[in-house]
């Protein structure tokens, strides 16, 4: 039976850091011979996070946000699937505003408030969650570990892909930034380590879909 993969660019930024590892990741997804459907957040109609209506909490509604905005098809799209791949850039320390959007209602609307079934979720999916940041890679391992536990528990079991000193201009010296950020070193580094990162995506995403 044909498999059904998810993939969700939470970056605004078509083509650079983030979208290219999920689409590298969608790929290898398919390449083990699952159909992908990509969601761009930032194309998507005006939605919202969560906003505490607290209707998926009702016994007909368990496991569904009622919330009805531009969010509601990448929710259905979930639900129905055989995995998940979400990619968010880093901004100030957290993921991305967009991503915080769909997360919060992706885990709200399995979380029940009971002791013995805390997850109502009928369809566990396995889930690549993919961050991109300027920071090293291993300077945001608490939030990412926080982000996979929680995943984990009410999505279903999630790996994580982190790259960390990334390109975010093509041309540094046409900014005031040299004096924090050496530009040739990571114009060296996205010409030499991202590309093994881009493989890892593939893989990853392809592993998505053979261990489902």
């Amino acid at each position: 039976m044909e498999k059904r993969i998810v993939a969700v660019n939470a970056s605004p930024r078509k083509g650079w850091n983030t979208d290219t590892l999920v689409t590298e990741a969608a790929r290898g997804a398919e390449a083990a011979g699952a159909v992908v459907e990509k969601f761009d957040l930032v194309r998507l109609e005006k939605y919202t996070g969560c906003i505490s209506c607290f209707g998926c909490k009702r016994e007909k509604n368990k496991g569904h946000c009622i919330c009805r905005d531009g969010l509601t098809p990448v929710l259905d799209a979930i639900r129905e699937s055989d995995g998940l791949i979400i990619g968010s850039p880093n901004y100030l320390g957290e993921l991305s505003a967009s991503f915080r959007a769909l997360y919060e209602r992706l885990v709200f609307q399995n979380l029940t408030y009971n002791a013995d079934v805390p997850c109502c979720n009928s369809n566990p999916v396995p889930v690549l969650l993919i961050m991109t940041s300027n920071a090293p890679d291993t300077y945001f391992t608490g939030l990412m570990r926080s982000y996979q536990q929680t995943l984990s528990r009410f999505v279903g079991p999630t790996q994580l892909l982190i790259s960390g000193d990334t390109l975010q201009l093509k041309d540094y010296s046409k900014t005031d930034w040299p004096w924090y950020f050496d530009g040739e070193a990571k114009q060296k580094r996205h010409e030499t380590v991202f590309p093994q990162e881009m493989k890892k995506a593939f893989a990853m995403g392809k592993a998505l879909v053979e261990t489902r």
